[in-house]
C-alpha cells in the first residue's frame, strides 16, 4: 500500500477526523514521530513508497526530498514553508502546497493576548501571586497606542482589525500590500523605517529574511523606548542576543515568542528572561485552526495524489 507521512504534532499523537479521507482513498497513514518533530533520518526512513508528505514546522531538506523517490507532493498544515527546501523540490518534480489563511485566526488572537500580557505584565503578576507574593506593577493601556505590522497577510489583516477595534493607531508595510485592505482611518501602510520608528508595539508577521534578521540591534535602536516586540511568525526573524541586552537595558519593554529555530529548544535562557513572555508554538494550536489546517492539508494533498484505489 502506497503512503501517506503525516507529522504535524497537533494531529501526530492522536489523529484527526480529515486522516481518514486518506485512509478512504487507499492510502495508509505513517507517523514518523507521534506527538514530536521528527528529525532528518526518521523522515528518510519513512520516504519509502510515500507518495504524499503532510508537513508540519521541521526542516524538509534536499536529503529528504531526494529520498522520496515516489513522493508527488508536500502539503504544509500551515502558510509557511522556509522549512522546506523548495528548490530541491521543484528539481524533483515535487509541488508544495499551503493552507492559506487556515490558523490566521488563531495566531492574529495569540498576538492581541501577548501584546496585553506584555502590557499589563500579566505573565509576572500570575507568577507573584503563586508564590505567595504581592508584587504589582504599573502596566500600560493600549487604547491610543500605534501598532506596527511588519507584514499583512491574513493573520496581520486580523491583527490589524482586531487592534482598531481596541483603539489602536495601525501602521503596517508588507513588500506587496495587499490591494482593497483598508479597515479604518486609524490604518495607514508606511515604509519599514516609519514602522519601527513609530509604533508602541511591533507585531511580526513576514517570514524570515534570506539577508539576516528582520529585527536586529540596529532596529532595535531605532525603536521608541520602551516599545514592546511580539514575534508569533518564525524564530529567525529576531536577533535574540540584541533583544536580550535592550530588555535588560530597559529600550524595550517587553518581547513575546512563540517559535523556535528548534522545538523544543535546548537553550531555554532568552525566555527564562522576567521580561520576556515565550509561548510553546500555540499560535495556529487551537481546535478551530487545528481542523480548518489539516481539512485543507489533505484537500491540497488528495488534488495531485488522487485516490490510490
Amino acid at each position: 500500500m502506497t503512503t501517506v507521512v503525516v507529522t504535524p504534532r497537533s494531529v501526530s499523537s492522536g489523529g484527526h477526523p480529515s486522516l481518514a479521507r486518506l485512509e478512504q482513498a487507499g492510502y495508509e497513514v505513517v507517523f514518523p514521530a507521534p506527538g514530536r518533530q521528527p528529525n532528518e533520518g526518521e523522515l528518510i526512513a519513512a520516504m519509502p513508497g510515500c507518495v504524499g508528505y503532510l508537513a508540519g514546522v521541521e526542516p524538509v531538506t534536499r536529503r529528504v526530498i531526494e529520498a522520496g523517490s515516489t513522493l508527488k507532493v508536500i502539503s504544509r498544515n500551515g502558510v509557511g514553508v522556509d522549512n522546506v527546501d523548495l528548490k530541491a523540490a521543484d528539481e524533483c518534480g515535487i509541488q508544495v502546497k499551503r493552507t492559506v489563511g487556515a490558523n490566521a485566526r488563531g495566531v492574529a488572537e495569540l498576538a492581541i493576548g501577548s501584546m496585553i500580557a506584555a502590557a499589563r505584565g500579566i505573565p509576572a503578576a500570575d507568577r507573584s501571586l503563586k508564590g505567595e507574593r504581592w508584587e504589582r506593577s504599573r502596566g500600560i493601556e493600549l487604547h491610543g497606542r500605534a501598532l506596527g505590522l511588519l507584514g499583512c497577510g491574513s493573520i496581520g489583516q486580523l491583527v490589524a482589525e482586531i487592534a482598531l477595534g481596541m483603539g489602536m493607531t495601525v501602521r503596517a508595510y508588507d513588500p506587496f500590500p495587499p490591494a482593497g485592505f483598508n479597515p479604518g482611518d486609524r490604518f495607514s501602510f508606511a515604509d519599514f523605517g516609519t514602522v519601527i520608528e513609530a509604533s508602541d508595539v511591533i507585531s511580526l508577521h513576514c517570514p524570515p529574511s534570506p539577508d539576516g534578521y528582520v529585527i536586529g540591534a540596529a532596529e532595535i535602536a531605532a525603536m521608541k523606548d520602551g516599545a514592546i516586540l511580539v514575534n508569533t511568525a518564525r524564530d529567525g526573524l529576531v536577533d535574540a542576543q540584541a533583544a536580550r541586552a535592550a530588555l535588560d537595558s530597559g529600550k524595550l519593554r517587553a518581547v513575546t515568542v512563540d517559535a523556535f529555530a528548534k522545538e523544543p529548544p535546548d537553550d531555554f535562557s532568552f525566555v527564562a528572561h522576567d521580561r520576556v513572555i515565550g509561548t510553546p508554538h500555540i499560535g495556529g494550536f487551537t481546535k478551530e485552526s487545528v481542523d480548518m489546517a489539516m481539512d485543507l492539508a489533505v484537500t491540497n494533498l488528495l488534488d495531485v495524489v488522487g485516490s490510490a484505489t
